[in-house]
């Protein structure tokens, strides 16, 4: 969806990307791209604040430190800025969205084939979410990416309509200012 065409919501939902920190010299172009578009939303006043979720399961690994570090050298205001550091796939990004950071209405920010999984996650769940695409990765780039979501996809509905998945971490609810 287009940035004029969106909805004023109070948090966009920025997903991490595997292998987004792993510290490599360069960072991949899903994770830059997903970065440049959570800053465009964030200016373009379509949000009010931004959370970052991915994955902190190791020392070394932590996404959404990486992605905050990538949004302030862009301008980002700290402040407005939230870390979950629990978001380990997009169903717990999503529910904990909602439970830890008591957000029913946002905007997940991702590129579109992600978004499309990740909002049929929040319908399923009564959420009203709304995507706002990161430019795609084309060619080879993408390849690994592309098999690796039509087996997300058969995974969502396992664990929706097989599984009654549940985030693997909730904790104390964050209030967001």
């Amino acid at each position: 969806m287009l940035a004029d065409r969106l909805p004023h919501n109070r948090a966009g939902l920025v997903l991490g990307h595997f292998g987004a920190a792993t510290g490599r010299k360069t960072e991949p172009r899903y994770f830059v791209y997903r970065m440049q578009a959570a800053a465009d939303l964030f200016r373009q006043q379509k949000v009010d604040y931004l959370i970052l979720s991915g994955d902190n399961s190791s020392r070394n690994y932590n996404e959404p430190a990486m992605m905050k570090a990538h949004l302030v050298r862009m301008g980002i205001p700290e402040k407005r800025i939230y870390l979950d550091y629990a978001g380990l796939r997009t169903l717990d990004s999503v529910l904990r969205c909602q439970k830890i950071f008591g957000q029913s209405q946002f905007t997940i920010v991702s590129q579109a084939f992600h978004n499309q999984r990740a909002i049929f996650i929040a319908r399923y769940y009564g959420i009203d979410a709304v995507g706002y695409n990161a430019q795609d990765v084309e060619g080879a780039g993408g390849l690994k990416t592309d098999l690796r979501e039509v087996l997300a996809r058969v995974k969502v509905f396992l664990d929706l309509y097989l599984l009654n998945k549940q985030p693997k971490y909730l904790g104390e609810k964050i209030e967001i200012q």
